[in-house]
């Protein structure tokens, strides 16, 4: 059905992880002339996300998919058209489901683990169908990443105690970044091998604490993500547990780090107790007051295996203290709640949080909530950027043109900077256009968190 600027289609049947499709509502958005791009899943979610904007939705179910666009003129929709079709075709070759397999493709992970003799499943569904699939991954016999979020806490006990009868781990749900075997999964960095086994309860800070061991370099055997909610009371740290197990079985990790949001006080003296029973050494950065920050325990990792701690690359930009408010406009969540602890003010927003990506992608591939609240910030901003495979090709060429408006209006711009050399966005370039745009930019979070309290004269 369509109109002379919409363009709404029902594809029955068509599924596409919702990391791809993401990707393609924003390869859509960024071109000139649309005004609203949806490819989505037709969930009651995201068909309710699609009328609210004023498309009429004809009936569809959730293994449907739903194209929505919205285009300032016909020629601008017809070129959104095209770049669907060539989105849809790469995503056909480069899928399991292109080329002379789509005939054959396996139809549950149950059936594909027995014919690509798998060990590991990711899940990336609605939050509402994540569980019945990671279930059927685990009776499986396989470990499972599951990248979906709003899962509810109980199914995500009922699965990890089932993977503990089953022997496997779960990583997740809301599970954003791993890396097993040398590949990456999720957000993940292009990072070195190395001796490094990492158990993170946090995607963005295992990123941070990674792409510091490469910038020292250090690389990383395995990152095992288990999910943001694991250490909490009602989770009670079981994959954590299990990773750690793991990881200490592991003949390629020589070093453990062990990385979390503030955890649950009797769950965190569980895992304290689990780690004095390991013979792997471990390094510990359990997010709280009084605790190690990311980076100083990325040095006493690295001093741990006799690695000299290099001055970590900072690039800066006069700037004189600000009057105001600090103010936190994050991706990532747990370098949001590193950068509160540290500052000890301000106002911060996690921007990754499930209340900000529902119906919409996450802020490391789409940036539009934050540069609309970077438009009405003064005093001091501190922000991250967070690079890798998933994120966005450019965000520093996104996010230039708010950052020299901010500067133009008295407004002081702080980045904290995650990403490594290898990774595709090229991090110095990306760093050179930050800096350009006026904003001085630290690769550690916490030196980031420091200099921008300075800038208000607040330092902790």
């Amino acid at each position: 059905m369509t109109t002379s600027t919409d363009l709404v289609e029902v594809r029955a049947g068509l599924y596409h992880d919702s990391v791809s499709l993401m990707r393609i509502s924003q390869a859509l958005s960024s071109r000139p002339g649309v005004t609203v791009a949806v490819v989505a899943m037709a969930t009651e979610l995201n068909l309710g996300l699609a009328r609210e904007v004023g498309f009429e939705i004809p009936a569809a179910g959730p293994t449907d998919l739903l194209v929505a666009l919205r285009a300032g003129s016909e020629a601008a929709l017809a070129d959104a058209a095209q770049e669907l079709d060539r989105q849809f075709a790469a995503l056909a070759r480069g899928g399991p489901s292109g080329g002379a397999r789509a005939e054959t493709a396996p139809r549950t992970i149950r059936s594909a683990a027995r014919a690509w003799e798998a060990s590991l499943a990711l899940v990336s569904v609605p939050g509402e169908h994540a569980f019945a699939e990671a279930m059927d991954a685990i009776d499986a016999g396989l470990s499972v990443m599951i990248f979906s979020d709003n899962v509810p806490v109980e199914q995500e006990v009922l699965l990890k105690e089932r993977a503990r009868e089953r022997g496997v781990l779960v990583m997740g749900p809301d599970c954003g970044t791993a890396v097993v075997g040398g590949v990456g999964l999720g957000f993940a960095n292009v990072l070195r091998p190395g001796p490094v086994g990492v158990v993170a309860a946090s995607g963005t800070g295992a990123q941070q604490v990674t792409s510091l061991l490469d910038h020292a370099g250090v690389g990383v055997s395995h990152v095992l993500g288990v999910g943001g909610r694991d250490l909490s009371a009602a989770v009670g740290g079981r994959s954590t547990l299990m990773a750690l197990s793991a990881l200490d079985d592991d003949p390629a990790t020589e070093l453990i780090v062990l990385i979390s949001k503030p955890p649950a006080p009797e769950v965190a003296d569980t895992v304290r107790r689990a780690v004095e029973g390991l013979s792997t050494p471990v390094v510990t950065a359990l997010l709280g007051p009084g605790q190690d920050d990311l980076t100083a325990a990325t040095e006493k990792a690295l001093c741990a295996l006799d690695v000299p701690v290099p001055q970590w690359a900072c690039w800066t930009v006069p700037q004189e203290p600000r009057s105001g408010e600090l103010s936190g406009l994050y991706s990532g969540g747990t370098l949001c709640t590193e950068a509160r602890i540290i500052a000890g003010t301000g106002a911060f927003t996690d921007f990754g949080d499930d209340d900000y990506t529902r119906g919409r992608a996450h802020p490391m591939i789409d940036p539009t909530l934050r540069l609309e609240a970077l438009g009405h910030a003064s005093g001091v901003v501190l922000l991250d950027v967070v690079l890798g495979h998933a994120a966005e090709p450019d965000p520093a060429g996104r996010l230039a043109p708010a950052i020299r408006e901010a500067r133009a209006r008295g407004t002081a711009v702080v980045v904290a900077l995650v990403g490594t050399e290898s990774d595709p966005q090229d991090l110095r370039r990306q760093a050179d256009d930050l800096v350009a745009a006026g904003a001085s930019v630290f690769t550690s979070n916490a030196a980031a968190a420091r200099h921008a309290a300075s800038l208000t004269g607040r330092v902790q």
